[in-house]
């Protein structure tokens, strides 16, 4: 038996060294998120990333991008004073953040776009993904999304969200919508669900093709930063349920056509939003009807006895998650009587792709 073991563990080992070693085809692209007229980051049909940095009087240029518990990939410098590099092997599909390590300083790279995430401002680039065509930009009917700024009372401001209205709503003002909740996970703010996720082009494509009742999205940001990742175990929900429950949502429903009633709200959001949309559905069940956490855990039959019954639990993550632990509490939950979907993203961690995949799939069950 141990032997049989050992077998199976070389092999793996092997195997993993093979992939690593496979051969890099050279039909690298300049990503779609560059900068304009900016040839690098590039990208190839493998999903590998190449990069190039100008950095003449540097001795060292990191890329935080790479195989994971690797370091990121390490840059060679040329004699035209430029590191050039590429990961050690192919990334997952879709959106990365990353950043430069030159000299010990952090950096953003100059040839890309800049994101929201961790807590700062991050550089990314973009996988293409097999089945990019639901995030696609398309010549569709488009809807809008806007920045709204809303009094909050209780923290003494004036807080920002944005708002996602859907093709043509400005105009019929007589036909109201109904309304999904949307939150970002840790260190990222309210701008992460349209810009990393694309939830904007999400629905104009589900919408065109006739899939979904269309419906309003609110993007908040979820004042989860203040936490360092390692303690967000000790975020209180108290400070944010009640801004989203008491004043952004009284807004929302007195400045936008809404259907203002708990059965045509919902409350979705990815990782730490999902732990802030299992806290605050729990709390307050009397506001609204659907919920889903987005690599955000799972609800369980024992909290959600006694309360309002949901009309749809959602619950998701990638493949590379923990997506047993998924499927038996929803299992679980449906045993008990619940209407409980689960979504396993197929070759996807805690990242992007997971989440615009749950959303895609979220968006048609949501208010029929």
């Amino acid at each position: 038996m141990k032997l049989t073991q050992a077998i199976i563990l070389s092999a793996a080992i092997l195997a993993g060294h093979a992939c690593l070693a496979q051969e890099v085809k050279e039909d690298f692209k300049p990503s779609i998120l560059n900068q304009p007229g900016q040839e690098y980051p590039q990208v190839n049909s493998q999903g590998y990333v190449r990069f190039h940095i100008k950095a003449p009087t540097a001795d060292s240029v990191r890329v935080s991008l790479g195989l994971g518990g690797r370091g990121g990939t390490l840059l060679t410098k040329g004699d035209d004073g430029f590191f050039t590099g590429t990961t050690e092997g192919p990334m997952d599909e879709g959106f990365h953040y990353y950043h430069l390590t030159i000299d010990g300083g952090v950096f953003n790279d100059p040839g890309t776009l800049n994101f929201y995430g961790s807590t700062r401002w991050e550089s990314g680039v973009e996988i293409p993904a097999h089945d990019k065509e639901f995030y696609a930009l398309k010549d569709v009917p488009h809807g809008n999304v806007q920045q709204i700024l809303f009094p909050s009372k209780s923290t003494g401001s004036q807080r920002r969200a944005f708002v996602y209205t859907p093709p043509g709503y400005e105009k019929d003002k007589s036909k109201k919508y109904p309304v999904l909740y949307l939150q970002h996970g840790w260190g990222e703010d309210e701008t992460a669900w349209s810009n990393q996720g694309h939830a904007n082009l999400i629905m104009d494509n589900l919408i065109a093709e006739g899939k979904i009742k269309p419906f309003i999205i609110v993007m908040t940001y979820g004042m989860t930063n203040q936490l360092k990742w390692g303690h967000l175990k000790e975020f209180k929900i108290d400070t944010f349920q009640t801004v989203l429950t008491d004043e952004l949502i009284p807004y929302v429903d007195s400045h936008f056509n809404t259907i203002a009633d708990q059965s045509h709200r919902a409350m979705a959001g990815l990782s730490m939003g999902g732990m802030e949309t299992h806290a605050i559905t729990l709390n307050r069940p009397d506001v609204f009807s659907y919920y889903a956490l987005l690599s955000g855990g799972i609800y369980t039959p024992e909290e959600l006895q006694g309360k309002a019954k949901p009309k749809l639990i959602f619950i998701s993550c990638g493949s590379k998650e923990n997506p047993d632990k998924i499927n038996q509490a929803a299992d679980t939950l449906k045993q008990a009587g619940y209407n409980v979907v689960s979504y396993v993203s197929e070759n996807t961690a805690h990242e992007f792709l997971t989440w615009r995949r749950s959303l895609y799939q979220l968006a048609p069950l949501l208010f029929r």
